[in-house]
């Protein structure tokens, strides 16, 4: 029987509703495909555990995690503690240490969900954003000096590199060659950029040279987000630096109709180290311990791991299985306008999992 071990961080706010959820998909869709078992070990990482120990992860957590898999986790982040501390406390660290350099993350219109666009059919949102995900203007390179005085001065420096680059573009290619994608477009601001994007801009022209079946452009940040909106139909794989893609994915969450729907995976594709696979939505402490958050992104991401761990038709299955229940209105939470709890909605979506096994 074949086995994957699942590190399970559950994390803050709505993470310890959603990611149960998560796991008893994971486990269903490995139920209905034989000879595949389900491994998981959670751990209290998070915003509670800085307050009790004063760090959100221990010391040694990357090594603990590094015999795993894979790590599914949750939001993480709490209003007592500030961002800094536990975004670069747990998940901007382990992409580092772990060298996640690929953030992957989806953006489509399921069907049966209303999004904010007017008369735009789900067909016309279907993207993928590649995005960059150590380096470039999340690398932390940087300071402060003169600290609480009138001359305080913060330097962040963005860290490009011609490989750093490079890995990610051509990641994008070979996702879109492989997914059968028409479209690469490149988010760059190198009019007003002076340096990076201009680097950006060469070493995508020198990947995109090697993949003369798959179209390319280059469009500039400010414009892409008018066209996401205009002409969402006209992209189809975008692949952008790390604050780009951050910032566009957002955008592409609200255009698929809820932050509810927005998975991501963080992976490395060397696959020396474990990747990890996580919700964008944030914790959500304003609904937090109501039980009505929507657990679909989590889900999504748990279907997303499957298939990058080469259990294809278990992610498939589990991912069919998300559509089928997100177009039933008596299957939605209330941020897509329904009513159903986020237990009620993970439970639909084990559910058509064995459906769709006996079927």
């Amino acid at each position: 029987m074949r086995e994957l071990n699942i590190a399970v961080i559950p994390g803050d706010g709505i993470g310890p509703e959603v990611i149960p959820q998560a796991v008893a998909a994971l486990e269903a869709a490995a139920a209905s495909h034989g000879g595949l078992r389900i491994a998981a070990e959670s751990f209290p990482w998070g915003s509670e555990h800085y307050l009790e120990h004063g760090h959100v992860m221990p010391d040694d957590g990357p090594e603990r995690l590094a015999g795993f898999d894979a790590i599914l986790a949750g939001p993480v982040g709490d209003p007592r503690i500030p961002d800094t501390v536990t975004v670069w406390g747990l998940i901007l660290a382990l992409r580092q240490a772990f060298d996640q350099y690929v953030n992957l993350r989806p953006a489509q219109l399921l069907t049966g969900v209303r999004g904010p666009l007017a008369d735009v059919p789900p067909e016309s949102v279907d993207m993928v954003f590649v995005r960059e995900n150590t380096e470039g203007e999340y690398g932390g390179a940087g300071g402060r000096v003169h600290r609480d005085r009138p001359a305080e001065v913060a330097v962040e420096t963005s860290v490009f590199t011609r490989s750093g680059i490079e890995r990610i573009v051509r990641y994008a290619f070979e996702h879109a060659r492989a997914a059968g994608r028409r479209r690469v477009t490149s988010a760059t601001k190198s009019n007003a950029l002076r340096h990076a994007m201009p680097l950006w801009d060469e070493v995508f022209a020198e990947v995109a040279a090697d993949y003369a079946d798959i179209e390319h452009d280059s469009c500039l940040i400010d414009a892409l987000v008018a066209r996401m909106v205009s002409r969402p139909d006209s992209l189809d794989v975008v692949v952008a630096s790390n604050l780009f893609g951050d910032i566009l994915t957002d955008l592409g969450a609200a255009i698929a109709g809820s932050m509810g729907l927005a998975p991501s995976a963080n992976l490395d594709p060397t696959r020396r180290s474990p990747s990890l696979f996580q919700a964008i939505h944030g914790s959500a402490p304003d609904i937090a311990g109501r039980g009505i958050a929507n657990p679909i992104a989590e889900i999504w991401s748990a279907a997303m791991l499957l298939e990058f761990a080469g259990e294809q038709e278990a992610g498939a299955a589990l991912m069919e299985a998300v559509r089928e229940t997100v177009a039933d209105p008596a299957r939605r939470t209330t941020d897509l306008g329904g009513s159903a709890s986020t237990a009620e909605v993970g439970t639909a979506v084990c559910a058509a999992v064995a459906a769709r096994a006996t079927a």
